[in-house]
């Protein structure tokens, strides 16, 4: 089923500024899209409506035939906490946890950590971290870091990862591994991914590209 946003606007400020106007899309199961776009143009906006981190001004936006605009606040953090991960350009990681805890985190959620771990371990191998599992984020590289944040966005096997600008903060060798992580996740378990990007050998790695212009997909 996937997302479908309907004629979607977002207003913000007083004196209102508009930032999107009358978006309409369709991201299905299991797709890799690319939001590409000037700065400025309503990318990292239109990534936080889409994953209903925020709520549209206009229009509605469905996922999975669920109307997120008008779930209660506390359907919609279950919602999101069993079905969503997040990466952003900083990888917000707490500090007096190590790399294997910071995975765990979601599942601290759901009393799963343990039921998690030995899925944690394996993501964080799989990234190239295996002997780093109990290193705090101060002794972790920039790039490291940010693999433990992708870790973390898939311990819980969500469906869909929202990416604003993962790489934004990396070297090219780094971005590259990024994004090669996330393209498996979408390879091997149909996870759905909507990455935001200004780089367009990053967005060309996407399946499908959604360009903005001035707050209208063009």
């Amino acid at each position: 089923m996937g997302i479908v946003a309907q004629h979607v606007g977002k207003v913000i400020g007083a004196p209102p500024t508009r930032i999107l106007s009358d978006i309409t899309l369709d991201i299905r199961e299991g797709e890799f899209v690319s939001l590409t776009g000037r700065s400025g143009a309503g990318k990292s906006t239109l990534l936080y409506l889409l994953s209903s981190l925020d709520k549209a001004s206009e229009g509605t936006i469905e996922i999975e035939g669920q109307d997120v605009g008008r779930m209660s606040g506390e359907a919609l953090s279950r919602f999101r906490n069993e079905k969503m991960g997040f990466v952003f350009q900083f990888h917000y990681l707490i500090a007096e946890l190590n790399a294997l805890e910071n995975t765990l985190l979601p599942a601290r959620k759901f009393k799963q950590q343990e039921r998690r771990k030995a899925h944690a371990e394996k993501l964080l191998e799989r990234f190239g971290l295996g002997d780093k599992l109990n290193r705090l984020p101060r002794q972790l590289s920039g790039g490291e870091m940010q693999r433990v944040a992708i870790a973390r966005a898939l311990v819980m096997e969500p469906r869909y990862v929202f990416a604003d600008e993962p790489t934004g903060s990396l070297d090219t060798a780094n971005g590259e591994r990024v994004i090669n992580i996330l393209r498996e996740a979408n390879e091997t378990s149909g996870t759905t991914v909507v990455l935001v990007t200004h780089e367009p050998e990053f967005a060309n790695l996407a399946k499908r590209q959604i360009h903005l212009r001035d707050g209208r997909v063009v």
